[in-house]
Formats: C-alpha cells, structure tokens, sequence
C-alpha cells in the first residue's frame, strides 16, 4: 500500500514537473516571438535608417557637387574679376601718366604765356624808351632771335617727329598689305589643296573601276580557260557557241 502511494506521489511530482517546464517552455517561446518581433522591428529600423542615411548621402554628393560648382565659378568670376582689376589698374597707370603729360603741357603753356608777357611788356617798354633804350633795344632783338632760332629748332623737331610718324605709318600700311597678300596666298594654296584632293578623289575612283574591271576580266579568263580546257580534255568533238549564234571554240 505504501508502496503504491509513493509511485502515485513521484508520478504526480513527475507530472507537476512536466507541466512546469511546458509553462516554462511556453514561457520562453513566447519571450522567444516577443524578441523575434522586437529584432524585426529593430531590423526595420536598421533599414529605415539606411535607406536615410542612403539619401542623405546622395543629398551630400550632391550639395558637394553644386558646392564645387559654385567653387568653379566663384573661381572664374575672380580670373575675371582679377583680370578687370588688372586692366583699371592699366588705365589708371595711363590715365596718371596722360594727366602728367596734360600737367606738364599746362606748366609749358604757362610758362610760355609768362615769357610772352615779360616780353610784351618788355617790348612795350622799349618802344616807349625806343631813343634812350637803343642798346637795351638792340639785345632784346638778340634775345628775340635767339627765342626764333628756338622756335625753329622746335619747329625742325616737330617736322622730323611727322616724318618718323608717316614713315611708320607707311610701314604699317605695308606690313598690312603684305599680310593681305600672305592671307590670299594662304586662301589660294587652300584651294589648290582642295582641288587636289577632288581629283585625288576621282583618280581613285577610277583606279577603283579599272581594278574591278580587271577583276571581272580576270574572273572571266579564269572561266574562258577552264572551259578551254574541259574542251581540249574532252575525245568527242565540242563547239562552243556565243549568245548571238557564233562559233567562238572549237576543240582539236
């Protein structure tokens, strides 16, 4: 009897213990689908992320592309603006330089305005003192003369300087012409060249028709003496006949 409730006992403890670890088993499968969904959220996630980051980065090659772009113009816009700077820079040099040569012209002007005026007075005075100034008189036609002979030389200079200055210009006007003449000469070995190259063209056209030609009799010699020799191979007697009824071969 004893022994009997002992095997129900251990039967029932046995029992409570599989029942324990079916619930633990449920338990740890339902741990296990609540961790599966948890990773397949995370995985969505994961990819959520990567396709964003995916646009992201092609939003960054592209904002890196217009950047160099940007960079790229922002470069020629200084080439330019540089090369602006550089030519106010020139003709402010030459405007300076034109402004000194005005000053200077200026200062002459006045210089020669005064000069006259002194002399005006100088004459005006001599004429009013003409019989008690004749030796003062006689050095202010000195000094005259020599203001003449400078006004000559001047003039000399100024005479030679047009003479260099034609003379350029013709020598311009030469080199233009000379050019002219070059160019034309260019244009007409141009179409020298051109015309050779058009009857180049049509010789090698024809080269090309008479090596089809030879072609074609070549091929048809090929025939000719190949019947030739069938013929002349042949024991009975054969003729060969043209389109227009001739008798063109006939075999020994």
């Amino acid at each position: 009897m004893d022994g009997k409730l002992k095997e129900t006992d251990e039967s029932a403890l046995i029992s409570n213990e599989l029942i324990f670890q079916n619930q633990e088993k449920k338990k740890r499968a339902a741990e296990l689908i609540i961790a599966n969904k948890e990773l397949a959220f995370q995985n969505e996630e994961k990819e959520k992320r990567a396709a964003e980051l995916i646009i992201a980065n092609e939003e960054l090659i592209f904002q890196n592309k217009e950047k160099e772009k940007r960079a790229a113009e922002l470069l020629i816009a200084n080439k330019e603006l540089l090369f602006q700077n550089e030519e106010k820079e020139k003709r402010a040099a030459e405007l300076h330089i034109a402004n000194e040569e005005l000053i200077f012209q200026n200062e002459e002007k006045e210089k020669r305005a005064w000069e006259l005026n002194v002399a005006n007075k100088e004459l005006a005075f001599q004429n009013k003192e003409k019989e008690k100034r004749a030796a003062e008189l006689n050095i202010a036609n000195k000094e005259l003369a020599f203001q003449n002979k400078e006004k000559e030389k001047r003039a000399t200079e100024l005479y030679i300087a047009n003479e260099k200055l034609i003379f350029q210009n013709e020598e311009k006007e030469k080199r233009a012409s000379e050019l002219d003449i070059a160019n034309k000469e260019l244009a007409y070995q141009k179409d020298e060249k051109e015309k050779r190259a058009v009857e180049l063209g049509i010789a090698n056209e024809e080269l090309a028709f008479q090596n089809e030609e030879k072609e074609k009799r070549a091929a048809e010699l090929i025939v000719a003496n190949y019947a030739r020799s069938l013929i002349e191979a042949s024991l009975d007697p054969l003729v060969t006949i043209s389109a227009d009824g001739k008798i063109t071969d006939v075999n020994a």
